[in-house]
């Protein structure tokens, strides 16, 4: 599989294996498939496996730790990350630390390569503080004063390769941390053809997926691409059950015009939603799979290369 320059990780596969699917978050499969995916992407070329406690409450840390009992092949890295919350600032460090050590165990691995920062960075006074469950949100001061050197703290003691952050809080806050000192080895961005965030957005304004990129890229922050399919939005039918008004259901409801184009395309719109996801200026692309037939797609849309540039631009008609 190509590999791309990575930052201070070095190359990694132009794929991500992302934990989403193997934490069973994105429709039913089993344990035991999980396992054989994970050894499967290895085998494929995937180097990059982007885990954390949440998906499936451990459950995506235990399959890697049980597809390679702690002993990761050549060049295979691993990250995880912590949805911190605001909690009171002393008791930051002790959660921090309570979450690697669990990720360290449940993997069964002496370090993590990246360690991610899950939650949304906010600026205290965004309308964002005043909706009922905050739990998600970290203040963007408390970001820079105490998360940000406690990180860099980690990485002093070798207990993490390098820090970075997800892309989903409010755009201003994450691209004012993308142009501070230290800056995160990683950002993870929201990289679809809806420009979409779904059920992961809890601001109004727009979610400028495409300027974090472009901003991360000035700055020699590396970009995960994430949510090529907006969750199943941009499938041709969405695996689990979801109410109607779902923010993955409107964005369905947006892509009726894709599937359509697909369709006279001959095309799995799954797999050129990844082709498209992989057109956009990011370094690897994270991969929501569950089982080894949606690794397989997702290998042969990589292989494919992105789309023409007049494809594209079909892609990109189909929901204007």
């Amino acid at each position: 599989m190509k590999t791309q320059p990575f930052g201070r990780l070095g190359q990694v596969s132009v794929l991500t294996l992302g934990g989403g699917g193997l934490g069973q978050l994105w429709g039913p499969t089993t344990r035991e498939e999980c396992v054989a995916t994970v050894k499967a992407a290895v085998d494929a070329g995937i180097t990059l496996l982007d885990l954390a406690p949440r998906y499936g409450d451990g459950k995506a840390e235990q399959v890697v730790g049980e597809a390679f009992g702690g002993r990761l092949p050549t060049g295979v890295r691993v990250t995880s990350k912590c949805n911190l919350g605001n909690p009171p600032p002393e008791r930051i460090e002790r959660i921090l630390r309570q979450s690697i050590e669990a990720s360290l165990r449940l993997t069964q691995l002496d370090r993590l390569d990246l360690f991610f920062l899950h939650s949304n960075i906010v600026a205290r006074g965004n309308p964002m503080w005043r909706r009922v469950d905050t739990s998600r949100f970290v203040p963007l001061e408390v970001f820079q004063q105490t998360i940000r050197p406690l990180f860099e703290k980690f990485v002093t003691e070798g207990t993490i390769g390098a820090w970075g952050v997800t892309g989903i809080g409010h755009p201003d806050a994450i691209i004012e941390v993308l142009g501070e000192t230290p800056k995160p080895a990683a950002v993870q961005v929201i990289a679809n053809l809806l420009d979409s965030p779904g059920g992961l957005k809890f601001f109004d304004d727009p979610a400028k997926p495409r300027e974090i990129m472009a901003v991360a890229r000035e700055n020699g922050v590396a970009v995960m691409g994430i949510r090529a399919v907006q969750a199943g939005a941009l499938t041709a039918e969405i695996d689990r059950p979801l109410p109607a008004d779902h923010p993955e259901m409107q964005d369905y409801a947006r892509a009726a015009g894709y599937r359509a184009l697909c369709a006279t395309l001959g095309e799995n719109p799954a797999v050129l939603a990844h082709r498209y996801a992989l057109a956009l200026p990011i370094d690897t692309l994270v991969l929501g799979v569950k089982n080894r037939q949606e690794l397989a797609e997702c290998v042969a849309a990589a292989e494919s290369g992105p789309p023409s540039p007049d494809l594209i631009a079909r892609i990109e008609a189909s929901v204007a």
